[in-house]
């Protein structure tokens, strides 16, 4: 058990975090203040909340380049809101944030469910609509932090036992997902759905509406996470999270959720989220240019996928030797 407990993949990236963490203080000592690694946290919070919708997609064999679009979408309208009422309470514009996210969620479950057109093109195109209607919404304007109301932008930034409230979103998610995968019945259709879709269907299971739940789920926590990001930065705009679904999958990826579906952790989700908002944090202080930023991401997705198809090889022959030793 210990030992098992030892070579996961988890645990894995847990070291590689403390190592990294480790080599960055040795030129930077600040890096490890309380203060900065609470600040590294919150900044990372939204890749978390985005990563872990993006897992539960590909655990069923999907995959969601929309989020970011879906994120900056839900944020312009909860702007919008806000700049024309400015006197609606915040937890409504968070309930109008998740309800339009999970609308966009379910445009992709249905097209890919009903049509059965392939989640990377229905994706990229509901990506690309989401981008145009906050064009015609906003006509091209940006919102600036002078046109959202004090409340608007102060609430994530409020702090509960030392940690801002954008956290504690991130933190809630976490434990509601990890619930959700491990305890009931529709978490354990998604390993069904994306480990062998064939037995799923056997076992009773409705593979398209397991794969249209993933994309609600992960439309919602996109427009959670919309009215989080806005109202922290304080501006919406067309652009806003542009290319930040990159990001997100690379997350997932490096937390060893397999593209292939049906395996990886919340934990390794979660986990992959911090891996990289460690790297994002540090490398602007040692000089590293946003572009060398992408190409590190890029790459980052490339060695965790080897990494993971390796990993799983040697897993898969570890399990024919055990039944080999069983058998003689």
């Amino acid at each position: 058990m210990i030992k098992r407990l030892i070579t996961s993949r988890e645990m894995i990236l847990a070291l590689a975090i403390l190592g990294l963490v480790g080599l960055i203080t040795l030129k930077f000592p600040g890096f490890i203040a309380p203060s900065n690694l609470i600040d590294a946290f919150n900044d990372t919070s939204p890749l978390i909340i985005l990563a872990l919708g993006q897992m539960i997609v590909i655990l069923t064999r999907c995959i969601d380049l929309s989020v970011a679009a879906n994120l900056a979408l839900t944020g312009m309208i909860v702007a919008m809101i806000n700049m024309q009422f400015p006197m609606v309470p915040v937890p409504v514009l968070i309930m109008v944030a998740i309800a339009a996210g999970t609308l966009m969620g379910m445009l992709n479950g249905l097209l890919t469910w009903k049509l059965d057109i392939p989640p990377i093109v229905v994706t990229l195109g509901t990506m690309t609509i989401f981008r145009g209607l906050i064009f015609v919404l906003s006509e091209g304007q940006w919102i600036n932090a002078h046109e959202m109301s004090d409340t608007f932008k102060a609430f994530p930034r409020q702090e509960f036992l030392n940690l801002p409230v954008l956290s504690w979103f991130s933190i809630s998610v976490t434990m509601m997902v990890i619930i959700m995968v491990s305890r009931t019945p529709l978490g354990r259709a998604f390993y069904a759905v994306g480990g062998n879709p064939n037995a799923a269907v056997y076992a009773g299971i409705d593979v398209g509406r397991t794969q249209f739940m993933a994309f609600t789920i992960s439309g919602a926590l996109a427009g959670l996470t919309g009215y989080l990001w806005v109202s922290r930065y304080a501006v919406a705009y067309v652009d806003i999270a542009g290319g930040f679904e990159l990001d997100v999958v690379a997350a997932c990826v490096i937390g060893g959720i397999s593209i292939a579906g049906g395996v990886g952790t919340v934990v390794g989700a979660f986990l992959g989220a911090i891996f990289l908002g460690v790297i994002k944090n540090a490398l602007p202080v040692i000089g590293v240019s946003p572009f060398a930023q992408l190409a590190i991401s890029g790459a980052a997705i490339i060695i965790a996928v080897a990494f993971n198809s390796s990993y799983q090889k040697r897993k898969g022959r570890l399990i024919l030797k055990q039944e080999e030793a069983a058998v003689e």
